[in-house]
């Protein structure tokens, strides 16, 4: 499941095969494999803001996770039931994935940015049994409790809350010593749920081997990951694929320690602080936070930061955010593709030479991907079509949780639907250009937001952009651009057609928005996509007269 070590792209892709034992526990590879070779080595390290950073180490985490397990198991958690992790960035987040595992349970991640009814809508479609959180994640599930008829037990890290499990003591009453579950490498592990910008959320249900499915791809976003002093963090939650797996899980079993720190607002100054007061060299940072991070000014002035490396996923990074990363931290990013249901499945490695701005990358090792029609045929190259993996493949989900006819539908055939659209050009790479559902249908033209998106944001005046299109009676739709201003400049009809200008000249007459309007926020799922079916339904909703914040232009 390693990368075999080439000097180009298309030996890489050849020479590498799967070989995922047909036994597999991802708790045993995470903690035990390391703990037996070497306890002492560090696996996680929490940043704190005064310097007196936490460490743990291989050892205790196998040792910590054994006396979980136990714990649950003396709880009644049997295989196969869910038990959910609602906690931040944290040793004890780590500890309840690896302790799951290992007894045979199906881990369920859940953010704490979450609300009320957001947790039990999860909560009760996964049937979870245990949560485990901290004093603010067990605030929010006092009001709901009662309507989630099979959760029995709430365990609470870091204080003493009635009618809940102290989650210290749980761990000082039981025995370190556990025997895991001989599990196969198909047997269910993980279930995250989507991020619901097309849809109620749904539970995407993943074995075992999952995690052994990303190493190839991380390998690869990483550079040849692990590599003498590397140490990975991420601001991304743990609790979604793109914390979890695109960076924890995988450095882990690789023997690179992690870097952990409390949620909060993206704070672009903290970021760099915690790379360079920890010594970061990898990082995975998603689109939405390296363009915030742009705002910092010579980065590498200000802050000792000696990063190796830099992945990117969740939605499209732009070439404007590519190019800064190139000049102002000497990296060049390397922007990779994947799904909740299937992830890692294209990615860059400008190592060897796979790297083209505006680009998603090219096909990582393992896999098989095409563009494909509506019928599910394969498409010539340069083709517009939806972007397709085929199956089995060890980083694909098994399904839906209680979903059979959800399933079902994202299925052709062999080939997995992403609902994505993009074109393969003859060199291999792929640009993804928006969901089905972004597509922006103007004057018989289909525009998609992602282009657009990244023109706007090379306008100094902007910090973050989103493109929708609004329903039309004479085009079908037009292109409409919500957006979020840059610090020290202010709305006005004036800016609004400076910006359409900007779009028109650098892309094309048909593809600049026609209506702009400011806004103090864009919509955003916790894992950092904009919601873009939020402000479809708003633009939808819109009367076509010009608001106070908006200007628009026929």
């Amino acid at each position: 499941m390693f990368l075999p070590k080439r000097d180009n792209y298309e030996a890489l892709i050849r020479d590498f095969r799967w070989d995922i034992p047909e036994k597999f526990n991802m708790g045993q590879v995470v903690a035990d494999v390391w703990a037996e070779r070497e306890p002492g080595r560090l696996a996680l390290e929490h940043y704190s803001p005064d310097g007196d950073h936490e460490r743990l180490t291989y050892g205790e985490l196998r040792d910590r996770s054994n006396r979980l397990a136990n714990a649950l198991v003396a709880l009644g958690v049997q295989p196969g039931d869910r038990v959910a992790l609602l906690l931040p960035q944290s040793f004890a987040t780590v500890i309840g994935h690896v302790a799951i595992y290992k007894l045979g349970g199906i881990a369920l991640p859940l953010a704490l940015l979450f609300g009320a009814d957001a947790l039990e809508y999860r909560l009760k479609d996964s049937g979870a049994k245990i949560v485990v959180t901290n004093a603010f994640g067990h605030s929010k599930l006092e009001d709901i409790r009662a309507n989630l008829p099979d959760l029995q037990h709430v365990v609470v890290v870091g204080a003493d809350i009635a009618g809940s499990l102290n989650f210290e003591a749980l761990l000082a009453a039981h025995a370190p010593d556990f025997n895991a579950i001989e599990s196969s490498k198909d047997d269910p592990a993980l279930m995250i749920y989507t991020s619901g910008t097309t849809g109620p959320p749904k539970g995407a249900l993943h074995a075992h081997r999952v995690l052994a499915g990303h190493i190839p791809g991380v390998q690869m976003a990483q550079e040849f990951l692990p590599q003498p002093g590397d140490k990975f963090w991420t601001p991304s939650d743990w609790a979604w694929a793109g914390g979890l797996l695109n960076c924890l899980l995988p450095s882990l079993v690789m023997g690179v320690p992690v870097v952990s720190s409390l949620a909060q607002k993206f704070d672009p100054d903290l970021a760099f602080r915690i790379m360079a007061e920890t010594g970061v060299r990898n990082a995975f940072i998603p689109p939405t936070a390296l363009r915030l991070m742009m705002q910092v000014e010579q980065p590498l002035k200000k802050y000792d930061v000696k990063l190796r490396t830099i992945g990117s996923a969740g939605e499209s990074l732009g070439r404007e955010a590519y190019a800064w990363a190139k000049r102002a931290l000497g990296i060049t990013v390397n922007e990779f593709y994947g799904q909740t249901e299937c992830n890692i499945v294209l990615g860059s490695m400008a190592s060897l030479g796979v790297t083209k701005s505006g680009a998603i990358g090219k096909v990582t090792a393992g896999h098989i991907l095409a563009i494909i029609d509506g019928e599910g045929r394969e498409l010539p190259r340069g083709s517009a079509g939806q972007i397709a993996v085929r199956r089995p493949d060890p980083v694909m989900f098994l399904g839906y949780w209680n979903n059979p006819e959800a399933t079902a539908k994202k299925f052709i055939g062999d080939w997995m639907l992403t609902g994505d659209q993009g074109v393969m050009d003859a060199e291999g790479y792929v640009e993804f250009f928006g969901r089905d559902d972004d597509v922006i249908t103007s004057s018989g033209y289909r525009i998609g937001p992602a282009e657009i998106e990244d023109c706007l944001i090379s306008h100094p005046a902007i910090q973050l952009a989103a493109a929708v299109g609004k329903p039309d009676a004479i085009r079908t739709e037009i292109v409409k651009a919500y957006v979020v201003l840059a610090e020290g400049f202010a709305p006005s009809d004036k800016l609004a057609n400076e910006i359409r200008d900007w779009v028109k000249h650098r892309l094309s007459m048909h593809e600049y928005p026609r209506e702009v309007e400011f806004i103090d926020a864009l919509p955003m799922t916790t894992t950092g996509k904009v919601i873009r079916r939020l402000l479809r339904d708003r633009a939808a909703t819109e009367t076509q007269k010009p608001e106070k914040k908006q200007a628009s232009a026929r």
